[in-house]
């Protein structure tokens, strides 16, 4: 294992520190708790936006806190749901009065730790949350984290257009029905070129050989749908668009936000020329894109590859995506 750390024991915490020091203007972390909060958190008659998860999956969720997404992200050990205490701390201090939206992926840990932090929150301080559960993956139904789809690639995008929709001061119903409207009419698919190696563990998750790949990863290093044969970008590319394509309609309305998503070790060059591919086969299908990103944002440590996510837009969401964001991970129009 080779990794650009001192102790596997205080990854998270160094991490956060570093998180802590590098943006002062945005940011401020609870070491002790493990949460990164905005810097302005609480915002009085705002809806206050919570995540978080297991760490290794950078820039989430921790980059995405800020102005027009999140105003505070729980960070686990590595692949290890956030405790409810975490959570609960989170949320009493992100109330400013107009309630608190849980985001949360689709994972059994995180769903559990969450319920019981909203009750916690509303016994304690009588905080008003909603929650939504992310579960946008089409590669399987169950898995070994999860009852249902994996919450992936659909959690970045609707913490940008719900946290944009918390920003102009939409209400907590209003904001939780955005939530699971993106939740709705998104999906995912994930692919590996290569395992991941979790810090405290010292070895891969899995083991690829030179000319394998594997279709419909996880972003804990789970394994995917099937594995199969290295093959040009073009065909990887349809490996996993069509599955989305096959799962939801996508064609009319006000086209898609169409996300590339690398997993930590796949370099810009590669995403692009992915997205190009992907592009060329949502044209084909009739897909149009309203919207698009490209980069590393829902990761897996270091492993190589990369995921496709679509979101149906309408003119509300376009609005919303366009919105000033100003975060660590994600940043424009400021």
């Amino acid at each position: 294992m080779k990794k650009l750390i001192n102790d596997p024991a205080d990854v998270v915490v160094e991490a956060l520190q570093g998180m802590a020091v590098a943006h002062p203007d945005r940011l401020r972390v609870d070491l002790e708790n493990r949460i990164v909060y905005r810097k302005d958190a609480p915002r009085q008659g705002k809806v206050g936006l919570i995540s978080g998860g297991g760490s290794g999956h950078e820039p989430m969720h921790g980059g995405f806190v800020g102005l027009g997404m999140l105003d505070a992200a729980c960070a686990g050990e590595v692949f290890t749901s956030p405790v409810p205490d975490q959570m609960m701390a989170a949320t009493t201090a992100v109330d400013g009065g107009a309630g608190v939206l849980h985001i949360v992926k689709n994972y059994t840990g995180d769903v559990m730790n969450f319920e019981m932090a909203a009750e916690l929150a509303a016994a304690d301080s009588g905080t008003e949350v909603r929650s939504v559960v992310v579960d946008d993956d089409v590669a399987v139904q169950d898995s070994l984290y999860t009852a249902g789809r994996r919450g992936v690639g659909v959690t970045v995008l609707l913490e940008k257009l719900v946290g944009a929709a918390a920003e102009e001061g939409r209400d907590l119903a209003a904001c939780a029905d955005l939530a699971s409207k993106v939740n709705g009419n998104g999906r995912s698919m994930g692919m590996a070129l290569t395992s991941c190696t979790v810090p405290a563990a010292g070895k891969p998750t899995f083991d690829l050989a030179e000319d394998e790949m594997e279709v419909g990863i996880g972003i804990h290093g789970e394994p995917g749908r099937e594995r199969k044969q290295i093959a040009p970008a073009k065909d990887v590319a349809a490996m996993l668009v069509e599955p989305i394509l096959s799962d939801l309609d996508f064609t009319g309305g006000d086209g898609v936000i169409a996300m590339v998503n690398g997993m930590g070790g796949t370099p810009l060059i590669e995403l692009y020329l992915m997205y190009h591919e992907v592009a060329q086969l949502l044209e084909k299908a009739g897909v149009t894109v309203a919207r698009s990103l490209v980069g590393n944002y829902i990761t897996s440590l270091e492993m190589a590859g990369c995921s496709v996510t679509l979101a149906k837009a309408d003119d509300d969401l376009v609005g919303l995506w366009d919105a000033p964001v100003n975060t660590p991970g994600l940043r424009w129009g400021v």
